[in-house]
């Protein structure tokens, strides 16, 4: 009885491997969440309306398309919502793939392909000003507390990441966690006119800027007006520090037209952290992609203001104000400027 019973067996598992040889794979068909969500709730997802994610697809979409349709290839949209889903909650990438039903590998090759193609659009959308557009950011900077030839607003951030397999120590920053230490510089609208996403949390801000191309680009001449900065950065000619020990009145209105001016790039940080929480949460990747999806995620940080889904403002004429000549003849050094500065508009 007993080798009856063994033949058995054996046959069934015979039948089941010839069974699961000849098996045609059934893949599973994804759904459209911009065809079966309302327009709100694809906006609380995904942190755009639908008509801003069909821009950003066709600025990418020939990155995202795959040459071949064997195994049912993800199509660009599917490719782009999985990383935008990612951007807007920081989320780990199972749970991520829970909810597209994709799996967690999946998840990490979308994420890393649409930040790359992002990347690749910086030059496009992160641009400091010059020209006309220079003046019109000079006139909204002077519009909130009256400080003089404001070209934009400079100050680091730090991004959360995790502990990285090498040169750990240099990514602690003074509050004691990983981070990546990213200089940012902004105009009067809150959009990021540049942006450098590759030093490790111990570096200093000074140090930064000191090696940036912003402050060669400010001493060559090619920039002009004035950034305002915290008491972290050296005062320049072209960078404006407060006084640390105001000794006049007129001291103490320049630092809080300063301060007041200053905030903004303080608010812009609010506003890229809280719309992509992945930068508030931490990146649980090399610092290398950590920088990518830093860059990415101010891409897309910009054109949600250009498109009007992050701050929609009105366009308002503001005259001439802000466009002063600072004539100033005596010491050219930072502290001569801001004197002067102070003397004459304070």
């Amino acid at each position: 009885m007993a080798d009856i019973h063994r033949v058995l067996r054996r046959l069934r598992r015979r039948r089941n491997r010839n069974q699961n040889q000849h098996r045609v794979p059934v893949f599973r068909r994804l759904q459209n969440p911009l065809q079966t969500l309302p327009d709100a709730d694809v906006f609380e997802r995904f942190r755009f309306r639908p008509c801003t994610i069909m821009y950003i697809l066709s600025l990418i979409r020939c990155t995202l398309e795959r040459p071949t349709h064997r195994s049912q290839a993800l199509s660009p949209l599917t490719i782009l919502l999985c990383s935008l889903r990612f951007f807007a909650t920081g989320s780990f990438y199972t749970c991520i793939g829970d909810t597209l039903g994709l799996s967690e590998a999946t998840v990490s090759r979308c994420v890393t392909t649409v930040a790359s193609s992002l990347c690749r659009l910086s030059n496009r959308f992160i641009i400091f000003p010059t020209g006309q557009a220079l003046k019109r950011v000079k006139q909204d900077f002077f519009a909130l507390a009256g400080f003089p030839n404001v070209a934009g607003c400079v100050d680091g951030t730090f991004v959360r990441l995790q502990a990285p397999c090498q040169d750990e120590q240099d990514y602690v920053n003074r509050k004691g966690y990983h981070s990546l230490n990213c200089q940012m510089t902004c105009d009067a609208g809150f959009k990021i006119t540049s942006c450098v996403a590759k030093w490790p949390g111990s570096c200093h801000d000074a140090r930064m800027f000191r090696d940036s191309n912003l402050r060669h680009k400010f001493e060559n001449g090619t920039y002009e007006g004035f950034l305002l900065s915290d008491s972290a950065y050296p005062t320049r000619q072209f960078l404006m520090t407060p006084y640390n020990n105001a000794l006049s009145q007129q001291q103490q209105n320049f630092n809080n037209a300063l301060c007041r001016t200053r905030v903004t790039i303080e608010q812009t940080y609010g506003i890229l952290k809280r719309r992509f929480s992945c930068l508030h949460t931490g990146l649980r990747v090399s610092p290398n992609r950590a920088a990518q999806v830093i860059i990415a995620c101010v891409v897309l940080h910009n054109i949600g203001i250009e498109q009007g889904d992050i701050i929609d403002h009105d366009n308002q004429n503001l005259g001439d104000e802000g466009n002063f000549d600072i004539n100033y003849c005596g010491v050219q050094d930072g502290a001569g400027v801001r004197d002067h500065i102070c003397r004459t508009f304070f």
